[in-house]
């Protein structure tokens, strides 16, 4: 019965998790996914068993309420408005088809933003806008990211971008003044009045094609597959091909991230892996710029953002650990570049240094962040430098000559003729470690 209490207990509290934290935006969603996912990694047991005792020594009151009926198109069409709320920056929580507190909050959120009347209650027009700017979004992900890197908001900066467009308004053209790589084109003179003629001025072209995300998972099968055939995973004495080593360091990682991700969910009594999937996805909108500057900014830079955002969330290191980790390989599991790169990147600013290996694998692939060898590099030797000082190996951890084979793939040591090592690891056993 304890038992049963309990798992009742936890599963209503994914549910109806309160909305805090500092930040409107960040704080309410990532409280969500903490206290939907993890709250029974992270929460004492003897804590919420003193808690249930209480709860039994109280008199109960009984209140009954009626159920909202909310048939089943409803309820589908609600599903969708929470996602394209979640995608745009406006924190609706799961997205469940019922429209709740959290979802109304998100909904005047976006209203506020838009320069509606913030009523929570959407209009056939507001709803419309909203739920179609998303699926153009979804569409052309390509010349979504160069809109959002643009306008500099986000992804709200889409909405605005999209509106603006729709409007028949174009933004005013930055003039600056001549150089190697920016040609201003002046006006010229009508000498009958004096006066400048209008001339436009020149900017580049702008093609914003749409780009497919390549699959992690049928990259990482590919590779399987080659490993195999060359008898098992390189070894730092077996090493000719920087780039083959890794692209097998990467898969070997995810492989593992999955792993733990499963044996900390398997924790949470009441939840199944489809329901922590979707509690992560809501990373991806919270973590989007962070993930962006991935590609454009140097490592410490990118960190002391990210270091800023923990601090604003109000959480306690352990929890957002926990929600990380399991949101790594819930990423992976998704095919999730953004899920995976924004935990990834969490960890590594609470001092989780040897995660750094992931962000310098994609950059290195350019999966979730554009191919940059260049940026990828510091990532890897923070993590390297890690696993020398003897932090533990959350990846591999079995596999001794992991850090040069990392040298290598970093391009930091030469591919071939390396020390050679005791002999390369077959595919990993799955010796999960205890999270904090």
């Amino acid at each position: 019965m304890t038992k049963r209490i309990v798992t009742t207990f936890l599963a209503t509290a994914m549910v109806i998790t309160p909305v805090s934290g500092a930040m409107a935006d960040a704080g309410d969603v990532l409280g969500g996914v903490i206290g939907g996912v993890i709250g029974g990694v992270i929460v004492n047991e003897g804590a919420r068993q003193r808690e249930l005792q209480r709860q039994r020594q109280q008199p109960r009151v009984v209140v009954r309420r009626s159920a909202p009926v909310v048939n089943t198109a409803q309820r589908e069409r609600n599903r969708e408005t929470q996602v394209a709320l979640n995608y745009f920056g406006f924190p609706a929580g799961t997205p469940d088809g019922v429209l709740g507190r959290n979802s109304r909050s998100a909904i005047s959120q976006y209203q506020a933003h838009m320069g509606y009347a913030a009523t929570g209650q959407l209009s056939e027009f507001e709803r419309g806008f909203l739920v179609s700017s998303y699926y153009r979004a979804q569409s052309s992900p390509g010349q979504a990211a160069q809109v959002i890197a643009q306008r500099g908001q986000g992804p709200r900066g889409l909405l605005i971008a999209y509106r603006d467009e729709a409007a028949g308004v174009t933004q005013t053209p930055v003039v600056v003044q001549p150089s190697t790589t920016t040609v201003v084109v002046a006006p010229a003179t009508d000498t009958a009045t004096e006066t400048p003629a209008v001339e436009p001025v020149a900017t580049l072209p702008s093609f914003g094609t749409a780009t497919q995300e390549r699959s992690m998972a049928s990259f990482c099968n590919q590779v399987t597959m080659l490993t195999t055939a060359n008898g098992g995973v390189t070894t730092v004495s077996s090493a000719s091909d920087p780039d083959f080593v890794g692209s097998e360091q990467f898969c070997l990682a995810r492989t593992y991230a999955i792993a733990t991700s499963e044996a900390l969910s398997k924790q949470v009594p009441g939840v199944t892996i489809a329901q922590t999937d979707e509690q992560c996805a809501a990373f991806a909108p919270v973590m989007q710029q962070y993930v962006a500057a991935l590609s454009l900014k140097p490592r410490d830079q990118v960190l002391q953002e990210v270091g800023q955002f923990v601090l604003s969330t109000g959480q306690a290191p352990a929890q957002l650990k926990s929600t990380a980790r399991i949101c790594l390989g819930s990423g992976y599991r998704a095919d999730s570049a953004d899920v995976a790169i924004g935990s990834g990147l969490l960890l590594v600013a609470l001092g989780e240094a040897p995660y750094a290996e992931v962000l310098g694998h994609h950059l290195n692939e350019g999966f979730g962040a554009t191919a940059r060898t260049d940026l990828a590099q510091p990532w890897y030797e923070a993590a390297i430098a890690a696993l020398e000082a003897g932090a533990p190996g959350v990846f591999a951890p079995g596999q001794a000559d992991r850090p040069q084979l990392l040298r290598v793939a970093a391009g930091l040591a030469p591919g071939a003729g390396a020390a050679a090592a005791s002999g390369g690891s077959v595919l990993p056993a799955f010796n999960v470690p205890a999270a904090d």
